[in-house]
């Protein structure tokens, strides 16, 4: 586990190779961007990186408050070591991560991936969500779907309404 700054350039490299890869091409710079900045866990196998996920700090609005969320990101699993629990060996290790210095953890999950971050004690969003714009709150609604939030001590309607904090790209 470490903090993206102390990653040299070559992990950083191969990070993103391993996610342009991993999300057939749809992985851009805004997404590359929304996935430094906080806490990375590797998995290597030699020196070739196998599986890696992130956790970035976010603001969340719910029921009135603002909350700290660790949001993750950039979860992926090179194709030939998918199925053998390295992506469940990455969330468990985000996991302190997550339960020490966060309110609540959020995710907006991949297609197909819903049912992986079910069985890690993840629970898909019943209610709305929307975004805190520059123009005010917008509503999200293509991300009621795949957005997931594991409660951290804080009390969450979750047939309520989720709004996130503005950013470049996929918002969720």
């Amino acid at each position: 586990m470490t903090h993206t700054s102390g990653l040299d350039s070559a992990a950083l490299a191969a990070v993103r190779a391993l996610l342009d890869d991993a999300f057939d091409g749809d992985f851009d710079d805004a997404d590359w961007d929304h996935t430094v900045g906080g806490m990375h866990a590797l998995l290597w196998e030699g020196s070739e990186l196998i599986a890696h996920g992130a956790v970035v700090q976010r603001r969340l609005l719910h029921g009135g408050r603002a909350l700290r969320a660790g949001y993750v990101e950039g979860v992926a699993v090179r194709a030939d070591r998918r199925g053998v629990g390295k992506g469940t060996a990455v969330m468990a290790a985000l996991g302190p991560v997550l339960r020490g210095g966060y309110e609540v953890g959020a995710l907006s999950a991949a297609d197909g991936a819903d049912v992986f971050y079910q069985r890690l004690g993840w629970q898909r969003w019943q209610g709305r969500t929307s975004v805190l714009a520059p123009t005010g709150v917008l509503r999200t609604e293509e991300d009621d779907e795949s957005t997931f939030v594991l409660p951290l001590g804080v009390p969450l309607d979750l047939a309520g309404e989720l709004t996130c904090d503005w950013r470049e790209g996929d918002v969720w």
